[in-house]
């Protein structure tokens, strides 16, 4: 449709002009004493359309040969950088594929290509940012190649090079390569370093938050590294029950540094209450409190929520944890002796009563009772509970009780059966 507009157009205007130059009786005169020329004006027309066509096309071809020098100064910019665009991808290529000599040959291809470029008085606006990146890649594959003289080279020219203003958004990726080195390189107090330099908006960052935790770790910071943790999983950066078991790895490695009890209690107050109501977590803390000869109630006070928590059918514990909360709570009632909390007997007895078929929690309350020097009740029911126990160490402290408390009525025989029942079952354990 449009060619045929066009053509319609140019017929309309080939009339028109038909038209006006067969109907045209009108002449230009040219007095050039004492001479007189008539020209037709179609002709003069015809004459000035020519003429303007000729000049037109002379000053444009002045123009071009003027513009030559600069069409092939940017020819030589241009070819320069795909040259140097296609090292670049040749170093990145390299480097992925593990081929790391040749991909830092190729990034000192591109800082050559460049340098000369510089030198030949070229001004490009990204040449800043290229240098940086292929100084960068350099120091990566050294760095693979455990060449830390060629890396810390490459690594300062990359510093010196994001300082500059056209540079500056790389800055940030050269300080977090250097922090992942430092972490490759076991060296903590490096990597702090690089933690503290780092600005806050790039700290938030999930990456450099995954490096925190390794400093951290690395530098046996354990606060540092659970309070990044939590943040992590803030973050979503885990999946859920990967966050669960690392902070509650965490939290464990926490309370474990710990070497007084007022220690273990301050931190223990750092735990969010999300972190204290982790069986693991609750009972490993009380345990290790009463090992540091601390707080029996304080102890107890922690291993409520996890108490609460073996009453209640909708979350319940594991078999193994309910195991390590009675062996911490019997080491508390031993501890306490017969100063124990006659609480926790009431709500003991209330939970074997209710589930009357658990032998690990007739077990407990017949070692409650016997802290409380309630003997005859410590002995039925622990007489009760064996035969049901299935934990070799519940077992195992089961016959020691009973042979201690046949020791105390003078029943020798039977206390050396007990102990020796003690003894098989351990045995066994160890087997």
């Amino acid at each position: 449709m449009r060619l045929t507009l066009w053509f319609l157009g140019l017929f309309g205007v080939a009339v028109a002009l038909a038209l006006f130059a067969s109907t045209n009786p009108g002449t230009v005169t040219v007095f050039w004493p004492p001479y007189r020329v008539d020209f037709s004006l179609n002709l003069v027309v015809l004459v000035l359309i020519v003429a303007f066509g000729l000049v037109y096309v002379a000053l444009k071809g002045v123009l071009a040969l003027f513009a030559m020098p600069a069409q092939a100064r940017s020819w030589r910019l241009r070819y320069q950088e795909r040259q140097m665009h296609s090292a670049l991808l040749d170093a990145l290529s390299h480097l992925v594929a593990g081929r790391f000599i040749r991909a830092r040959k190729a990034a000192e291809l591109v800082l050559a290509r460049e340098s000369a470029m510089q030198r030949s008085g070229e001004v490009w606006p990204d040449a800043a940012r290229l240098r940086v990146l292929a100084h960068l890649l350099a120091a990566e594959s050294a760095q693979a190649l455990q060449d830390k003289v060629a890396r810390e080279v490459h690594f300062q020219e990359a510093v010196a090079q994001s300082a500059s203003a056209d540079a500056s958004s790389t800055r940030e990726g050269v300080q977090l390569r250097a922090l992942r080195w430092s972490l490759e390189d076991r060296d903590a107090s490096a990597a702090l370093g690089w933690l503290a330099q780092l600005p806050s908006g790039v700290a938030r960052r999930t990456v450099a938050l995954r490096m925190r935790l390794k400093v951290a770790r690395l530098a046996g910071q354990n606060d540092l590294a659970l309070e990044t943790a939590r943040l992590l999983v803030k973050h979503k950066a885990f999946s859920e029950s990967a966050a669960r078991s690392l902070v509650r790895a965490l939290a464990l490695e926490y309370l474990q540094n710990a070497r007084e009890p007022e220690q273990l209690t301050a931190a223990w107050a750092k735990l969010e209450a999300s972190e204290k109501i982790v069986p693991e977590v609750a009972t490993a803390a009380a345990g290790r409190l009463l090992r540091l000869g601390g707080d029996v109630r304080l102890a107890f006070e922690w291993l409520l929520p996890v108490w609460e928590r073996l009453q209640n059918p909708a979350q319940g514990l594991t078999q193994d944890q309910k195991i390590v909360l009675i062996r911490v709570m019997e080491n508390g009632f031993s501890v306490a002796g017969t100063g124990s909390d006659t609480a926790w007997l009431s709500r003991i007895e209330k939970a074997q009563e209710a589930t009357p078929g658990d032998a690990a929690l007739q077990y407990l309350a017949g070692v409650a009772c016997l802290h409380l020097q309630l003997w005859g009740k410590a002995q039925q029911l622990i007489r009760q509970a064996l035969p049901r126990l299935e934990d070799s160490s519940l077992i195992t402290r089961a016959w020691q009780v009973l042979a201690e408390l046949a020791q105390q009525q003078g029943d020798e025989t039977q206390a050396m059966a007990a102990w020796k029942n003690a003894a098989q079952v351990s045995l066994r354990r160890r087997v």
